[in-house]
């Protein structure tokens, strides 16, 4: 909305620069209704141009200046080679145009498309580098933030920098929220809540991210440019974003793979206390979770189901769902 009130400003601004100078000099401007009308129209434009480069970033921009000049040194060499001496003025000065206008265009193309490593080619002896500290940034997906364990980890200063929430992430939240079907519009509410607490978290900046990604429809494709874009780290609970991310080297957090390194270790020989939830499928067996979800089987549980038990871990067994832990009730908890 800002961006709103800074553009209204500046098309009243041009308005009345307008009809100024058809004041002050109507040699210029003959008529308070013409300058008027030329102001706007000139705001109007530059506000439209604005408009069709709202993707463009500084970095887009900046990458562009420099295809230009070096477009234009090429033109200027090939124009000083006097390749066009037995030309005439004319058909040389159409010559200069159009070496100039290709050129300069083929600069700017190929600029846009290169990256940091084609730059380090083309000046090897050189690298500009901050003299200030880099920004961490961190980019958040929609799975994460609705997941909230980030926020968790946030509070508690595991994971500190600048958080970066893409407007396309926010717009897609909304959406989530504003479903007809309830589980979706309770996992939307969720997502907008977690950013809440997040935004009032002392202890991290947070900032909203308006750049359009163009060339991109869906939301990974965009997080992932933006991620490159930004030499930011992107926090996700999405495998397969988390893979593609890694093939073309960004930087990732998946919290599933931090949670499963988290897990405490069990050995055989351990004894751990929990609830016994349920009868087993075996004759005399009981259910059992631990914290983290995983499933223990116990042998003798099956009399102890709704109570609390010391259980002797045996072994443990992977699966393809996880880890299964067998055990049995201790004797004197048996007894």
């Amino acid at each position: 909305m800002s961006l709103w009130v800074i553009r209204t400003f500046f098309l009243l601004l041009c308005t009345a620069a307008g009809y100024a100078v058809s004041q002050y000099r109507p040699e210029l401007i003959d008529g308070g209704r013409y300058g008027v009308a030329i102001g706007f129209g000139l705001g109007g434009l530059l506000i439209a141009l604005d408009q069709m480069l709202k993707g463009f970033s500084l970095r887009a921009f900046s990458a562009a200046t420099f295809g230009l000049l070096l477009g234009t040194l090429v033109a200027w060499l090939i124009e000083r080679t006097q390749l066009f001496i037995y030309a005439d003025e004319k058909t040389r000065w159409l010559i200069r145009l159009g070496l100039f206008l290709g050129f300069g265009y083929l600069g700017m193309i190929l600029a846009l498309r290169s990256n940091k490593e084609d730059f380090s080619l083309l000046i090897p002896y050189i690298r500009f580098r901050s003299q200030s500290k880099p920004e961490n940034l961190i980019i958040l997906d929609t799975s994460v933030i609705i997941d909230g364990r980030v926020t968790e980890l946030i509070e508690r200063r595991f994971v500190e920098g600048i958080i970066v929430i893409p407007n396309f992430v926010l717009q897609e939240l909304q959406y989530i929220a504003d479903s007809q079907e309830s589980s979706r519009r309770a996992r939307g509410r969720r997502g907008l809540d977690m950013l809440n607490r997040i935004r009032q978290c002392p202890r991290v900046e947070v900032r909203v991210h308006e750049t359009e990604i163009p060339g991109e429809t869906s939301v990974d494709a965009r997080l992932l440019k933006l991620a490159q874009s930004l030499d930011a780290k992107l926090i996700t609970n999405d495998f397969n974003l988390g893979k593609v991310a890694e093939l073309q080297g960004i930087p990732y957090l998946n919290l599933n793979d931090l949670a499963t390194a988290l897990k405490p270790a069990l050995l055989p020989g351990d004894i751990i206390q929990l609830k016994v939830t349920r009868e087993g499928k075996d004759k005399g067996q009981g259910i059992g979770y631990l914290q983290d979800g995983t499933m223990v089987v116990i042998n003798g549980g099956q009399s102890l189901v709704g109570q609390q038990a010391a259980v002797h871990v045996q072994s443990l067994h992977q699966t393809g769902a996880g880890t299964m832990v067998f055990g049995e009730v201790k004797r004197d908890e048996a007894a």
